[in-house]
């Protein structure tokens, strides 16, 4: 099995967490406190990875400004995409619609927000995917411990998103077809993750693996903690730390 297969095979499981979260979501009447508390616990481990996985390796081998800057650049390309795709209808695509003032809006609320649900979720997930191709490029293993933060937190991401879509009105059809489209553009990005950056100096693999960290934690800090804090707030800090602690732990084991 050449390394590419590899990394679309890592990539697919990784991205097939959505789909298990969709089910959850869009079957099963889970309580308003248990959606906060797993996304603030997978948004703990995706920050612990982020950190020592991710913006560690970029210090590790290009240093300080390369690192700090491909971060910056990361983050404000995020955060430029959510501002557009919020302003048609993005904003809350991964709230659970339990609180009406952050529900998702239906599409005849705001004809083509549909689309836009789609377009950010695919900027949510693409960051995460080609981190874990460009991971087999450090000795050809890929980094188990990148591929388990990225499925602990897409199960909490899927379910409180598809949540969201139901309570919006959206059948079956579009929730897990956004959910398949997002995990088969997963397997895509991890494939270029590895083809296309592996053909560049360890300085600019350093560089992209800095830009994909600004972007998740630019999607956290947007995204996962304010849906976090909706219900959980008294102990969001402790349940984040625990999820933190889990990735540290499994990328120190």
């Amino acid at each position: 099995m050449t390394e590419a297969v590899q990394a679309g095979l890592w990539g697919l499981l990784a991205g097939s967490a959505l789909l298990v979260g969709a089910a959850i979501g869009y079957g099963v009447r889970v309580p308003q406190k248990v959606i906060a508390t797993v996304m603030a616990f997978g948004a703990g481990v995706l920050l612990s990875a982020v950190s020592f996985e991710l913006v560690g390796e970029a210090y590790d081998e290009a240093g300080i400004v390369p690192a700090a800057i491909g971060t910056l650049l990361g983050a404000l390309a995020y955060t430029a995409g959510n501002v557009w795709l919020a302003g048609r209808g993005a904003r809350h695509r991964k709230r659970s619609g339990a609180q009406p003032a952050h529900s998702q809006p239906s599409e005849a609320e705001q004809g083509g927000s549909g689309t836009a649900l789609a377009l950010g979720a695919l900027l949510d997930g693409v960051p995460e995917s080609a981190v874990i191709g460009v991971s087999l490029l450090d000795g050809g293993t890929v980094s188990l411990v990148t591929v388990a933060a990225v499925f602990l937190s897409n199960v909490p991401e899927g379910l409180s998103s598809s949540a969201g879509m139901k309570k919006a009105g959206r059948g079956k059809a579009y929730v897990f077809g956004v959910w398949t489209a997002i995990a088969a553009a997963s397997t895509v990005s991890a494939v270029l993750g590895y083809t296309v950056v592996g053909a560049f100096s360890p300085a600019v693999v350093a560089a992209v693996t800095a830009v994909a960290a600004g972007a998740i934690l630019a999607m956290i800090a947007d995204t996962m903690i304010p849906e976090a804090f909706e219900d959980a707030h008294l102990a969001i800090g402790l349940i984040t730390v625990c999820g933190f602690l889990l990735s540290f732990a499994l990328s120190h084991a």
